[in-house]
């Protein structure tokens, strides 16, 4: 088959968003039999498996059939353009795959999750916790929240910025104020000290004579945990540390006025007229916007 058409394909993109064949058939408004009749038959036209069933009984797209499926989501998203004239199914379905940082998962994004949820019981939403910049272009994320403006990705990368995070120095809550004002500071190790809450504790050592305290961390999560546990005082983000009753704000260090970074939410350009890369982004931007 050289030009797959949207009638063949919507039938693969139906088990890559509901990963059962009583599911996908519901979301098609057809029966399990014509899904599975299609299937072979496209199988039989390509003369490869474009699925395996699992011993769950979930069905997982092989790598042809999520090529189609991806391919299936570009046709979704022109025709919807075009008015949705024979676009099939625009519920909010299927999953998103989004990338941050641990803290602004585990403390942002997760407590308010169950609503997203309620709000769409067909989404899916894959959270990949990572320090690092995982790349949109190669497809390893469909979204991103990252705290600086993006420099790679050009064209194929849409961003935008949703807020700005204020930084502050904290100090574990039962930290008496004249221990706080001598104690080390919690640096990053070298592959992080580019971040700017790294060189922020390091101007604050150089100029006010401080030290650095006897442990390094590479993310804002493992520092908030390392100030908790009082083994030193760090810059972490007001909109986390503020909420946690186990540390303390203290005021910015002499010769700093302030200590901010963007909010930036990136997503594969070609994914953003979807439904669910609509609804997770609005969920995200209310999510910071309340915050």
């Amino acid at each position: 088959m050289q030009n797959p058409n949207w009638n063949d394909l919507r039938y693969v993109l139906a088990i890559g968003r509901k990963d059962r064949l009583s599911s996908a058939a519901r979301l098609l408004g057809v029966d399990d039999t014509t899904v599975s009749r299609r299937l072979v038959a496209l199988e039989a036209d390509l003369g490869a498996r474009l699925y395996q069933r699992l011993a769950d009984g979930r069905l997982e797209l092989t790598d042809l059939g999520r090529s189609l499926a991806r391919l299936a989501e570009g046709m979704e998203r022109d025709l919807a353009s075009l008015g949705g004239v024979g676009s099939g199914p625009s519920e909010v379905t299927g999953v998103v795959r989004l990338t941050t940082v641990p803290a602004v998962q585990n403390h942002v994004l997760l407590p308010a999750l169950p609503g997203l949820l309620q709000d769409h019981g067909d989404l899916r939403l894959e959270l990949i916790s990572d320090a690092r910049d995982l790349s949109l272009t190669r497809r390893e994320t469909d979204m991103a929240l990252r705290f600086a403006r993006p420099k790679a990705g050009g064209s194929r990368v849409k961003a935008r910025r949703i807020g700005i995070l204020a930084f502050a120095p904290y100090t574990a809550a039962a930290t008496a104020k004249k221990q706080a004002a001598a104690q080390a500071w919690i640096t990053y190790d070298e592959t992080m000290g580019h971040l700017p809450q790294a060189r922020w504790a390091e101007q604050a050592i150089k100029t006010g004579g401080g030290r650095a305290a006897a442990v390094k961390v590479n993310d804002v999560e493992a520092a908030h945990q390392a100030v908790a546990a009082g083994l030193g005082r760090s810059f972490l983000p007001c909109l986390i540390a503020d909420r946690d009753a186990k540390v303390r704000r203290l005021p910015l260090p002499n010769g700093l006025k302030e200590a901010r970074r963007e909010v930036w939410l990136l997503t594969q350009a070609e994914l953003v007229g979807l439904p669910r890369i609509k609804a997770v982004g609005t969920w995200i931007e209310g999510v910071f916007a309340k915050a």
